[in-house]
């Protein structure tokens, strides 16, 4: 047994029995055959048998069938094992098991201090991962852990450090770790819980790159304070129609269906939001049951994009919400 190879099967699952048939294998009866495959190397086996284990109160059992894994120094096993101690009440094991891997930085470390802060050892959680804050994943576990150890404004003065008066990255591999905008992120988060709002949107506003996985901390942020006019103006100047959906959303849950109809309408002009926008329309007026102006704004965006299978199969699953499946068939 090997961590390399361990590592390469887990990640490609290719040489070995996947997650999938593991569990399904358990629902059908065959727990034997997933106990006989853990002992032989079969990560997916092993992790789902210990943990079947564990469930059942056997611990000893569930660690001796980690512990070969363990063995070979891969991470991954030992985070199973010491999940597993910390769900027992065994967390000072846990720490004392992750620790060497701490080390390396990155999961490991992350997982690490986290694991730390979650048994009252939130500063000294804090001090390892300050030392790697250049990496965005530790920099926004220190964020979330400094709330808890009361160290807010340390926490906030190293992200500080990390923004120049005039650099600005204008794509997301400009800068080797945590980049400028990432750090005006995090750092308008601690604003923003330290009730300092006017100051986080301050912070967002310089940014270059305003969004991230298709949410705009900026847009969410005004709407999560009811400042509903900021963000309508917003809206109008960003490209993305990020703030534009978020806009939409807010109205909603304020009951303003109308005006999130608007928004979306509007937001059709935005080249980069058009198509998603269109979608978020249909599904609005789906929800508040106007299926029938649903399936017609999704007809005219199929017909112009017939090529693009989400969207089709967007406008089947509507027509067939709405009784119509002649149309669906059609698309």
């Amino acid at each position: 047994m090997d961590a390399a190879d361990l590592d390469r099967q887990a990640r490609t699952l290719s040489g070995c029995i996947p997650p999938l048939l593991v569990s399904r294998l358990l629902e059908i009866g065959h727990s034997e055959e997933v106990e006989a495959q853990a002992r032989r190397g079969e990560w997916f086996c092993a992790r789902a048998w210990a943990q079947l284990l564990s469930v059942q109160g056997r611990q000893a059992e569930a660690l001796e069938v980690l512990s070969p894994y363990v063995a070979t120094g891969w991470w991954s096993a030992a985070r199973t094992q010491a999940e597993l101690l910390e769900s027992w009440g065994r967390a000072e094991e846990a720490i004392a098991l992750a620790l060497p891997y701490a080390s390396a930085g990155g999961l490991p470390l992350e997982y690490f201090a986290r694991l730390l802060a979650r048994h009252g050892r939130t500063d000294e959680a804090v001090t390892r991962l300050s030392a790697g804050i250049e990496d965005r994943l530790l920099a926004a576990a220190l964020v979330d852990i400094a709330e808890g150890a009361g160290r807010d404004e340390d926490v906030a003065a190293l992200l500080a450090a990390r923004i120049p008066d005039q650099h600005r990255c204008d794509s997301p591999w400009c800068c080797h770790g945590l980049d400028p905008d990432d750090a005006i992120g995090l750092l308008a988060t601690i604003r923003e819980r330290q009730g300092r709002v006017d100051e986080a949107i301050a912070l967002l506003r310089t940014r270059y790159i305003t969004s991230v996985n298709n949410r705009d901390q900026l847009a969410d942020l005004l709407a999560r304070h009811g400042r509903i006019e900021e963000l309508r103006a917003y809206a109008v100047t960003d490209r993305l129609g990020h703030a534009a959906q978020r806009l939409a959303e807010a109205l909603e849950e304020r009951g303003d269906v109308e005006g999130a109809i608007a928004v979306y309408r509007q937001s059709s002009d935005l080249q980069d939001f058009r198509c998603h926008g269109t979608v978020r329309l249909a599904e609005l007026l789906a929800r508040h049951g106007r299926g029938g102006e649903a399936v017609d704004v999704m007809r005219v965006l199929a017909e112009a994009h017939n090529g693009d299978d989400w969207i089709l199969h967007t406008w089947s699953n509507l027509c067939l919400a709405q009784d119509r499946p002649e149309e669906a068939l059609e698309s």
